[in-house]
């Protein structure tokens, strides 16, 4: 593991992620949005970032674009790539994000049509230590709606893996039910999911870029066969079966920024 970045980059770092914060759109500003069947709505993306056993340095970074509602993967792009900052906890976006930017780029520059229309991401959006996580970072660098689908809870503001969480999971009954998560400040920062009658582990949804926490909760439903949405499931998925596919021949890894010459930018836990 690589040693923790120093003090000066931790508030370069903190810095940043201030600045982008402060383009964060916290509400809809798409027409589909507006709409209760989310009609106009076709595309919807997925991102992951699977690394290879044994080393946090080498991963495969993956896009996928599936249709909606019917769920069918229509793209997918899945690369391997060399990790170099190490990570440190709030600043994951620093590490990851990179790879995923320039995977929507290629998309952009090479199948257009496919662009998504939103992006899911396995990680929090406003439920972070300082309102930006990576659902937010990869939202104001792509400019594209986002929204944040974490496994865990985040123990941020007040919010604690306590009986009194475990009480309220175990309220939700049936794919569907939801519950608030107000921090100690007041604000509302994200709400727990329960996706799918068959797991009882809720999702904890946040808003990331140009959504409302509403809709977001809403289209997360909608993609959810199992427990995990779709679009993050199958880019898992495709990610760790093409780190499968290399390790079987020689691993082809690039690093942020030199890929075809396209440009770098700055993913968040």
């Amino acid at each position: 593991m690589a040693a923790p970045p120093l003090p000066t980059a931790l508030r370069r770092w903190e810095r940043e992620q201030a600045r982008l914060r402060a383009a964060v759109v916290e509400e809809d500003t798409e027409q589909w949005q507006k709409d209760a069947s989310f009609t106009g709505l076709e595309r919807v993306g997925g991102v992951d970032l699977s690394y290879t056993k044994g080393d946090d340095s080498s991963a495969c970074a993956s896009l996928v674009v599936l249709s909606y509602p019917a769920l069918e993967v229509l793209y997918e792009d899945c690369r391997m790539v060399a990790v170099s900052a190490p990570y440190v906890a709030g600043f994951l976006a620093f590490r990851e994000v990179p790879f995923l930017v320039e995977a929507v780029q290629r998309l952009q520059q090479e199948e257009p049509k496919l662009k998504p229309q939103v992006l899911l991401v396995d990680g929090n959006g406003l439920l972070h230590p300082r309102g930006f996580g990576v659902a937010c970072h990869l939202g104001v660098l792509t400019d594209l709606p986002c929204i944040g689908v974490a496994k865990n809870l985040l123990q941020v503001d007040g919010l604690a893996r306590d009986e009194l969480h475990r009480e309220q999971i175990r309220s939700l009954q049936r794919e569907g039910d939801t519950f608030p998560l107000t921090g100690a400040s007041g604000r509302l920062l994200g709400m727990v999911l329960r996706s799918c009658n068959n797991s009882s582990k809720p999702l904890y949804i946040s808003v990331g870029h140009r959504v409302c926490l509403g809709t977001a909760v809403r289209l997360v439903q909608s993609c959810c066969r199992y427990r995990i949405p779709e679009p993050i499931r199958q880019a898992d998925i495709r990610s760790r079966e093409y780190i499968r596919k290399q390790l079987c021949s020689p691993l082809e890894v690039v690093s942020s920024g030199a890929l075809s010459g396209k440009k770098g930018t700055g993913l968040d836990d």
